[in-house]
């Protein structure tokens, strides 16, 4: 049975092509997949029935995972026995019949526009390695990236006359993100100065470095921006994808239509920008319960 995972695990690297951190996440899968059916004496593969297969999600429900959780187990189990039907001669495909649980809508977190305020003007830029930071941030608020886009940027991809930024997003789609003027200053401020002192021999093209000269980490990034949220003061776990959260939502509030914001956002589904109408409704709710005489 561990050989057949190997297998599998080695025909999403050299023939899928998919990311390490996906096999990993398949594989953490497939494991407690194992160690269940050697629990309940399931030897073989052929073991393993629809019923089986339904009870070891029970099971993963029961002890650990939540139905977002549960949802991508159930996914990787059908394309691991759909595998096992098509190279490995197993007769009928037990994970077929799974239906993935039903998530609830979860809205995104954001802060309101003051927050944000006071967060970017807490970092004082002429401090140590302040014009990064505060570059950085605004970015992150402007344009509405991702950590990945964000860690991707490069010099050559960044038009300073036209104030645009190419970024190569989710299923490998180039977007132009404009650069707002707040944004654009800070990078400016940075690109003309601090980031030429932390060039080294080895630096890439890559916009924001670290103290090393390489391109800053998506850990070393997420550090960045709860370090400076804790000097603004700000007690809400503050994260980069808030930002980005925070960015669609303020956009939304102030008239932006929702197709812009969805095409400023990289959705490749207006669906998944609809989420931000949701939360500007909470909004308008909140406002008409606190100010409205028969709220």
């Amino acid at each position: 049975m561990e050989f057949k995972v190997d297998s599998f695990i080695l025909y999403l690297a050299t023939e899928r092509g998919l990311s390490t951190a996906y096999q990993l996440s398949v594989r953490q899968t497939l494991d407690k997949l194992l160690e269940w059916a050697t629990t309940n004496d399931h030897r073989e593969w052929r073991d393993l029935g629809t019923d089986e297969l339904s009870a070891f999600l029970g099971d993963l429900r029961k002890t650990e995972l939540d139905a977002s959780s549960l949802r991508i187990a159930v996914v990787h189990l059908k394309i691991f026995f759909r595998f096992l039907q098509k190279r490995h001669g197993i007769e009928i495909d037990p994970a077929e019949p799974l239906l993935s649980p039903k998530t609830s809508a979860k809205l995104p977190e954001t802060l309101n526009q003051q927050t944000v305020e006071n967060l970017l003007g807490s970092i004082d830029s002429e401090k140590k390695l302040g014009k990064r930071d505060l570059a950085l941030l605004e970015l992150f608020y402007a344009s509405g990236l991702r950590l990945s886009e964000i860690c991707g940027a490069r010099l050559e991809y960044f038009d300073q006359e036209d104030h645009f930024l190419r970024i190569t997003g989710k299923g490998n789609k180039t977007r132009l993100v404009p650069v707002g003027g707040r944004a654009l200053k800070a990078l400016d401020n940075y690109l003309t100065g601090e980031r030429s002192n932390l060039i080294t021999k080895k630096t890439s093209s890559h916009i924001f470095l670290s103290v090393r000269g390489g391109p800053l980490s998506p850990d070393r990034v997420r550090q960045i921006v709860k370090e400076r949220a804790q000097q603004a003061g700000i007690e809400q776990n503050i994260y980069p994808h808030l930002l980005r959260h925070c960015f669609a939502t303020h956009l939304l509030e102030n008239g932006a239509d929702l197709r812009v914001i969805q095409e400023l956002l990289g959705h490749a589904d207006i669906a998944t920008t609809q989420i931000y109408t949701h939360v500007d409704q909470k909004r308008l709710k909140a406002v008409h319960k606190n100010f409205h005489p028969r709220g």
